[in-house]
């Protein structure tokens, strides 16, 4: 997030990302998969860094990828680490994310955007790829995973699993965004109705079956989760996609319940820094920059049932450990 913004455009676009380099197992980047080498830069506010907050989670990578978490409201020069003592990050150094951007190409186009994979012995960038990112810690870092580690790309599933990605990516992650930065009505419109109709799409779905593709947890269903844990609080009112609230579906209602009781999904959200972030910085939808007080998070930890579908979130593998007392939340 952040970089991929056309207030005043007719049609909002988002940016591909600039650095796109890739931590693997064999290096051939000139990145490799090494533990504490790197560190993963998030913001709590944005779907696309999220992604990569659950997989961390879920993979038990905690102790291999050391997260720095920035504040939710940015200012003109990106991403900022004012929740750490001195307003700098304590493992980089660094007051700003763009700092590492620019330690690896002064003068580079495109925006800051999270999240970001910074080498730590250099300072420098090494991508903000948040499309392959996660597949990566999935696939490329699996020496690093801990014991139990769930299968999130299984090679068998990949074509149905990139399939529903794209769909969902088109319509509902990247849809909320062109409904919600429109500047003409018929643009919004469009945008509006592909969300539903997406949405409305996967409600038959995730009525028969407890997850997106196969019976375990994939990352089609991180990346759903991220757009739908904050469809109410952000997207519903600020982005004007309001033909109904995600509390009056049952079945996504559902769905998006059992992700977030499920250790890894819920335990990275924060509904506070995600409010903050979309109704204090996007000015240009909300000028008072007034934050509302609901919806109510209280329902988010009632029943939901769909373990009567059947699947095993986990497959043959375990869920991580609990988030500890001394975590790395802010």
């Amino acid at each position: 997030m952040s970089g991929n913004r056309a207030y005043g455009s007719k049609t909002f676009k988002r940016s591909k990302a600039h650095f796109t380099d890739r931590v693997t197992a064999d290096g051939r980047d000139g990145w490799p998969v090494e533990a504490g080498r790197y560190r993963l830069v998030v913001s709590r506010a944005c779907p696309w860094a999220s992604r990569s907050l659950v997989a961390r989670r879920l993979l038990g990578l905690e102790d291999a990828l050391s997260l720095a978490v920035a504040d939710p409201i940015q200012d003109d020069r990106s991403w900022r680490f004012t929740l750490d003592p001195d307003d700098r990050d304590p493992v980089l150094g660094i007051r700003f994310l763009s700092e590492a951007y620019d330690r690896r190409e002064p003068g580079h186009p495109g925006g800051v955007s999270v999240p970001a994979i910074v080498d730590v012995p250099s300072g420098k960038l090494v991508t903000n790829d948040y499309q392959q990112i996660t597949l990566d810690l999935a696939t490329e870092w699996t020496a690093l995973h801990r014991d139990g580690a769930p299968d999130l790309y299984p090679r068998a599933l990949r074509d149905e699993i990139d399939s529903v990605m794209a769909d969902v990516y088109e319509d509902v992650n990247n849809g909320v965004y062109r409904a919600g930065f429109a500047t003409e009505q018929k643009e919004y419109e469009e945008a509006c109705a592909g969300v539903f109709r997406r949405l409305e799409l996967l409600t038959p779905r995730l009525a028969r079956q407890r997850y997106l593709v196969g019976d375990t947890i994939t990352e089609a269903d991180i990346r759903l989760f991220t757009t739908l844990v904050r469809f109410d609080a952000v997207y519903h009112g600020h982005f004007k996609c309001n033909r109904w609230k995600l509390t009056e579906n049952q079945v996504l209602w559902g769905y998006v319940r059992d992700l977030y009781q499920t250790p890894g999904f819920g335990d990275t959200v924060d509904f506070d820094h995600i409010k903050r972030h979309y109704y204090q910085v996007h000015s240009g939808i909300n000028p008072t920059g007034i934050v509302p007080l609901g919806p109510d998070t209280e329902g988010w930890l009632t029943a939901h049932h769909r373990e009567e579908l059947g699947g095993r979130p986990f497959g043959d593998g375990t869920p991580p450990d609990p988030v500890p007392d001394d975590t790395d939340r802010p």
